[in-house]
């Protein structure tokens, strides 16, 4: 397996270490919602007949089977 070049990764650290724990916090809890409209986001595209209380009951049951949610 290749690891890909990450030639950010250093500027990142150094950013989120600037961060002040509230920050830190705040920003994963933006990225956790990101991630889950995206997720959301793809399943309408992959599932596009489904009404909206399908796709919802859809998205919250695929959400059950992810061992480490926290909603």
């Amino acid at each position: 397996m290749d690891i890909k070049p990450r030639p950010n990764h250093r500027l990142y650290i150094e950013t989120l270490r600037r961060m002040s724990p509230e920050q830190r916090l705040r920003k994963s809890f933006e990225l956790t919602e990101f991630s889950r409209e995206l997720f959301r986001q793809g399943l309408a595209k992959r599932f596009p007949e489904l009404s909206e209380d399908e796709l919802n009951r859809l998205y919250l049951a695929r959400l059950d089977k992810c061992h480490n949610r926290n909603y």
